[in-house]
């Protein structure tokens, strides 16, 4: 990377300005990993893309209404954006105008977090003294030390200006573990009807890494006390304040935060920790002794999950994910099942293409997060994934297309063209083997079928 900006640098030549800016400069302080670095130069677009082709360097006209030329060096785009200053938010999400050719101060006021409103010159970067080369007009680097988001200048303003900050400060308190500072979290509340201008794309895809973050928590809190939790998502919102049973330690949404946590930073796996209890608080019921139940709310969860994810615009293969880890993660294989009840069970989960280890990670989430004790139910977990491994190491029979005999095999037997009945039998066939696996071969299943046929098939036409 340092190569590579060197080489940025000798193509725009003397008077760049050239500089490192925004996230790259704040993960750069924290000693975290950067996905790009964006630069920021005091040269207008024109001549970027003059200096870098004369170097050489393939030079893209990306964004020239905002100033961005993008360069290639060594395979990689940087995205190259002269100082600027931007004017007017009428749609809530970016500038009317941007005014190019001011100072680099003046670009970094735009920005809308102090941690993201500092800037490197790139002549700094590897020196032994890059920390005093800092450009930091707005007190970023205080504010990562004491694990602050804050707004640059009025956050009233800066919310105004783009729907889309409020939801970033909650995602970057689950990244970085940090605290939204005090006045910065009061303007989101006032502000939610330009949060709600914001593209279901965007909304998702910022929702996805708070959910993937260190602290999924400090996010989800956020969105929760500021109403973007209402806005975005607000089928979650019966969730705050719904007691639960003996099972739980802890209500609804705090057994939710905790899920979240709990599972690995997989964006199927943390999606349905969110919303896997969502159907609960609909379904609560108090018996006569005062306790909970909450009966069938895995299927209102499911529903719930399907709609709130093909309204966010989900790509199908995550909202099929998280489905069937919602619609599966109340069974509990108990010790006393038998094995043609564990094989059924392994069943389900083919057929919805959910692997058995995932599903086995989401329960253990899953019972974490009920707050009790591991001694209290992880042995029992284990040895229920322990058998239900063995079983599936086993290769039993699992879908009607493992079945000795195929479809066409059976309608030569039944002397008949398909219809409704071959699907009936195939279920009887499927069932009887997965009662008992020796049954699959082709002299079992015919003298099965054929007593089918006897007593259940309607006469061939």
């Amino acid at each position: 990377m340092l190569d590579a900006v060197a080489t940025l640098r000798a193509a725009l030549g003397p008077g760049s300005g050239l500089a490192l800016v925004g996230g790259g400069v704040r993960d750069l302080l924290l000693g975290r990993p950067s996905p790009d670095w964006d630069l920021a130069t005091a040269l207008l677009p024109g001549a970027v893309l003059d200096r870098a082709r004369e170097a050489g360097l393939r030079a893209i006209p990306t964004g020239l209404q905002h100033g961005t030329v993008t360069v290639m060096v060594g395979g990689r785009p940087f995205e190259i954006t002269t100082f600027r200053g931007d004017e007017g938010y009428t749609d809530g999400r970016r500038p009317d105008a941007v005014r190019l050719g001011v100072t680099l101060e003046e670009d970094l006021a735009r920005r809308d977090f102090t941690i993201n409103a500092m800037a490197l010159p790139v002549e700094a970067l590897g020196t032994p003294g890059w920390r005093e080369a800092l450009v930091d007009p707005h007190g970023g680097q205080a504010d990562l030390a004491a694990g602050l988001i804050r707004a640059v200048g009025d956050p009233l303003a800066r919310f105004q200006e783009d729907g889309l900050r409020p939801l970033r400060a909650c995602r970057f308190a689950a990244q970085l573990g940090f605290t939204i500072e005090a006045a910065t979290l009061a303007a989101v509340p006032p502000r939610l009807a330009v949060a709600a201008k914001v593209s279901v794309e965007r909304v998702l895809a910022e929702l996805t890494k708070l959910l993937c973050g260190p602290e999924p928590g400090r996010g989800l809190a956020a969105l929760a006390e500021t109403g973007l939790l209402g806005l975005f998502l607000p089928e979650c919102v019966p969730m705050i304040g719904c007691d639960q049973n003996r099972h739980h330690r802890y209500p609804v949404w705090e057994h939710t935060l905790a899920v979240v946590a709990a599972a690995p930073a997989d964006p199927g796996l943390r999606w349905a920790a969110l919303l896997h209890d969502v159907g609960k608080p609909s379904k609560r019921f108090v018996d006569a002794d005062g306790a909970a139940h909450f009966h069938g709310h895995e299927a209102v969860s499911e529903a719930a999950a399907r709609e709130i994810l093909t309204r966010l615009r989900a790509s199908n293969a995550l909202l099929d994910d998280v489905a069937a880890l919602v619609r599966h993660h109340g069974v509990h294989p108990a010790p006393a099942w038998g094995d043609a009840a564990c094989r059924r069970f392994l069943k389900r989960l083919a057929d919805d293409r959910l692997p058995l280890a995932r599903w086995a990670t989401f329960r253990w989430a899953d019972q974490a997060g009920k707050g009790f004790d591991p001694a209290s139910w992880l042995p029992e977990h284990r040895a229920v994934l322990d058998r239900l491994e063995a079983l599936a190491e086993g290769q039993p029979p699992l879908a009607v297309k493992d079945l000795a005999l195929d479809g066409r095999a059976l309608m030569a037997l039944a002397g008949r063209k398909g219809g409704p009945w071959l699907g009936r039998l195939q279920a009887q066939l499927m069932e009887r083997v997965l009662e008992d696996p020796g049954l699959n071969t082709a002299a079992a299943l015919e003298a099965e079928a054929r007593a089918w046929l006897r007593t259940e098939a309607p006469p061939a036409p």
